[in-house]
């Protein structure tokens, strides 16, 4: 899909030049040549990335900024500056007001391309980063429904809080590395525009050591295979939890007994780790070849969810007799 690109700027010479360069582009255009009429088409059909004049007659752009980082729908649009303040100040102003970026007139055609591009690319990469966890936190949800069959388990407040426990740690982890990975990203892209412009090796080399290149080379791949991990451990605890809670009471189907304890071992996962009483207990798997069964699968998980959690009991209850003997 092509991104649209809105121009707020009431110099028709700029308007023309940078309408033209992104047209060729293929980028679809919008003008606006006002403060209030680029926040009037904002709310009728949101672009996707805004090119915004400093200096304009009556709302400025910094206001103009301001309104649109106060509305919800709209503070994610990626908004660059243009702008022939080349002070410190003015710069620093545009970037707290939640500008992704500035141009310095007068303009460089390949550098509004290229930092139009890299914006665009980093939104995407953002959106497709927060598709990706609302997808598995949705799949979470859907599975959470299930967990209504529990209501007749005495230890229905305990297996919650240990099932939430193991699905917010790979879930912390994922939306930990968010913004980490978004900004490598981003400090990887503006080295590459450095090559693309043609930047003297001294510059080069200079931002290769601002943005520790070396680090993120190796860095970067680690962190995004850490949250796929994360991702299929969600995953796995999703299939588990499904297996364990099917609900065919009333007909019998057939079933794979060792995926029933195994999927009940991973329910009751946080009951096995160390506390204050004992270790970690081990749970030793010495399955036959045993074939699938036609039974009621959710009531014999249950049978296994009461075995294994009785056993847990009493290993609790005699070491913790053991530890305080009287």
């Amino acid at each position: 899909m092509t991104s649209t690109i809105l121009i707020v700027d009431d110099t028709p010479t700029n308007l023309d030049v940078i309408s033209e360069t992104l047209s060729d582009a293929g980028f679809k255009i919008a003008i606006a040549t006002s403060g209030e009429r680029a926040l009037q088409q904002i709310d009728r059909r949101p672009p996707d990335l805004i090119l915004l004049d400093v200096m304009m007659p009556g709302m400025d752009g910094f206001e103009t900024c301001r309104q649109i980082k106060t509305t919800p729908q709209h503070r994610e649009i990626p908004i660059i500056f243009m702008t022939a303040l080349s002070d410190t100040d003015s710069k620093v102003q545009a970037l707290e007001l939640g500008a992704v970026d500035y141009i310095t007139k007068p303009f460089q055609e390949r550098e509004v391309l290229a930092r139009v591009k890299t914006h665009l690319q980093l939104r995407q990469l953002t959106q497709d980063l927060a598709n990706q966890v609302a997808e598995k936190t949705n799949k979470l949800r859907a599975s959470q429904v299930q967990l209504i069959q529990f209501e007749k388990m005495s230890v229905l407040g305990e297996l919650v809080a240990g099932i939430a426990h193991e699905i917010n740690n790979p879930l912390g982890c994922v939306s930990t590395n968010i913004f980490s990975t978004q900004r490598g990203f981003q400090d990887l892209i503006e080295h590459l525009q450095l090559y693309q412009s043609k930047a003297s090796p001294e510059i080069i080399e200079a931002h290769a050591d601002e943005i520790d290149l070396e680090f993120l080379i190796v860095d970067l791949p680690k962190t995004l295979e850490a949250m796929q991990l994360g991702c299929d451990r969600v995953e796995n605890l999703s299939t588990s939890l499904r297996t364990f809670s099917r609900s065919d009471r009333d007909h019998p189907v057939l079933f794979n007994l060792h995926d029933g304890i195994e999927s009940t071992l991973l329910v009751l996962k946080h009951r096995l780790k160390t506390n204050r009483y004992r270790p970690e207990i081990q749970v030793i798997r010495n399955y036959g070849n045993i074939p699938q069964v036609k039974c009621y699968a959710g009531q014999l998980n249950q049978v296994f969810m009461n075995i294994l959690a009785n056993a847990i009991d009493a290993i609790e209850a005699r070491e913790e007799v053991a530890t305080y003997p009287n």
